[in-house]
């Protein structure tokens, strides 16, 4: 069965984007979600960049 990229219906906390990335790379979502606060604070390139995924990603299926 091949990996797929989904919004976490379980690990949410705004758009499920962070939670979606910590199931896909079987880590804490608590780090992706600190590696994103320090994108967003230097530079902020990180909330743009979570809007873009907050779009694009798909919500996870029921059946996952």
């Amino acid at each position: 069965m091949e990996k797929r990229l989904y919004k976490s219906r379980d690990q949410k906390m705004l758009g499920g984007v962070c939670g979606g990335f910590a199931e896909y790379f079987d880590v804490d979502p608590t780090i992706i979600r600190l590696i994103l606060v320090a994108f967003c604070a230097f530079g902020g390139s990180g909330v743009l960049a979570y809007l873009i995924a907050w779009i694009i990603m798909p919500d996870a299926p029921d059946n996952i």
